[in-house]
């Protein structure tokens, strides 16, 4: 079968943005190799709509509840993190959606499905169906609802995952180190034309902090003071579509040269490559946009469950810091910011890290996966 005429499946899920954006990256690489039939499709919204908005509004909402000492969110991802095959409760939620995605299946008739999100339905129907199952680690830890027996592979951000998944009774030639897929754009930033430049004062060095929508800076805003005082540096605090946030922090900071506001904006990659750090939450996406950019990462009050599990990751690799208190975080970024040998010393340590491309390299691993796949005799 010519490569132009096999057709994907890639199954993702809306809690975040991380999952998207994994997705878009792997079908725009596809669309760059040639390939025309590919769907995108948000498999609990599609089946469950009621259940997929409930467990939204019960994950931001856990976010708010962790400040009260109830994190039911990480309590529910340690208690299931190492649960087996065929515990009851695995079971139940391997099915979710299994019913839409055989419809979906017998309308599309794919050759292959791409999981972005754990959903185990996806590698057992593809197993009985003849269909090849690929799984796309979207984290730097490994959760018990990623491994299903029917996945034909896995693309794994570091090669601590990949020891892990070999335990679990998979082959070597079926684990591939690719990274995270991220953003093109992250690939393609023009120094020169960088609009931040603009606004940015070149001589300074610049703290980012990603506040985004579950509200981080209304706690740190004290400590973003405190360190304009007493270092020479400026902020760059974006607040994502918290409108309400953005509007407070320019009423207060109102006349600060060092201070700079922006809501939404979707050149990201621009601001990080001007700045010196990043204050932010693990996401497996946004903490591997940072190591492309050699970004040293600051990591407050990590959520917990794959979040607190990437920020432990980061933090023993030496190429991030993670602080459970205001004076925590300030007493770790004045260190950062006063002591140039250890910023480099992070920034020198991410470097071995980094698998650049990774939506690249693992449309070409699947798309030659297939290609074997459908030479083989029956």
């Amino acid at each position: 079968m010519e490569k132009s005429k096999l057709s994907i499946m890639i199954l993702t899920a809306r809690f975040g943005e991380g999952h998207l954006q994994a997705s878009r990256a792997l079908m725009q690489s596809f669309l760059d190799q040639g390939i025309e039939d590919i769907w995108m499709i948000d498999l609990l919204e599609e089946a469950h709509p009621l259940l997929n908005n409930i467990s939204k509004k019960m994950y931001i909402t856990s976010t708010k509840a962790i400040k009260y000492g109830i994190d039911y969110y990480g309590w529910s991802y340690y208690m299931t993190r190492k649960y087996r095959q065929h515990n009851p409760w695995r079971r139940y939620f391997n099915y979710l959606g299994e019913k839409k995605l055989r419809e979906m299946i017998e309308e599309k008739r794919p050759n292959a499905i791409i999981n972005v999100f754990p959903f185990a339905a996806a590698p057992e129907i593809a197993h009985g169906s003849d269909i090849l199952s690929f799984t796309v680690l979207t984290d730097y830890a490994l959760h018990s609802r990623w491994v299903h027996p029917g996945t034909d592979k896995y693309y794994v951000a570091t090669p601590e995952l990949k020891a892990e998944l070999l335990t679990k009774g998979f082959e070597q030639d079926q684990i591939e180190v690719t990274g995270i897929p991220i953003r093109p754009s992250f690939y393609h930033i023009s120094n020169q034309d960088n609009p931040f430049k603009k606004v940015l004062h070149p001589d300074k060095k610049t703290v980012l902090i990603a506040g985004g929508a579950y509200g981080v800076l209304s706690e740190i805003e004290g400590m973003i003071q405190s360190l304009l005082s007493r270092t020479d540096c400026q902020m760059a605090i974006v607040c994502g579509r918290n409108e309400r946030m953005a509007s407070q922090l320019r009423e207060d900071f109102a006349g600060d040269p060092n201070v700079h506001i922006f809501g939404f904006i979707d050149n990201m990659q621009e601001l990080m490559a001007l700045s010196s750090c990043i204050v932010t939450k693990a996401g497996g996406l946004t903490l591997t946009e940072a190591l492309t950019l050699s970004l040293p990462v600051f990591i407050y009050k990590p959520f917990g469950g794959q979040e607190k599990e990437n920020a432990l990751f980061f933090e023993g690799k030496g190429i991030a810091r993670i602080s459970y208190s205001v004076e925590e975080l300030e007493a770790q970024l004045l260190t950062f910011l006063s002591d140039g040998a250890k910023a480099n010393a992070m920034q020198l340590r991410m470097a071995p890290l980094h698998q650049a491309h990774a939506a690249d390299r693992i449309v070409k691993d699947i798309l030659q996966t297939m290609t074997q796949s459908l030479l083989q005799p029956v």
